[in-house]
């Protein structure tokens, strides 16, 4: 089976590919000796939230203190 990379950088898997593996929003993307290798990830909503904190280094009092700093314009 053929995929095209469109000039966006899109790639669009065959259907039977996509049949094969499930259903799956996410891949974890990885190049391994010149072959590109796509697992499937089934993020839950929680994981998600939970990586974009870990990514812009947020924690519990920093998200505490998002809170009050919210609350007070009430």
């Amino acid at each position: 089976m053929l995929a095209k990379l469109t000039s966006k950088n899109q790639l669009t898997l065959p259907k039977a590919v996509t049949e094969a593996i499930g259903s799956a929003e996410y891949f974890d993307v990885e190049a391994r000796d010149g072959t590109i290798v796509l697992t499937p990830v089934r993020i839950q909503r929680g994981d998600a939230v939970r990586a974009k904190l870990a990514e812009l280094q947020l924690d519990e009092r920093d998200i505490a203190d998002a809170v009050r700093w919210a609350r007070r314009g009430r």
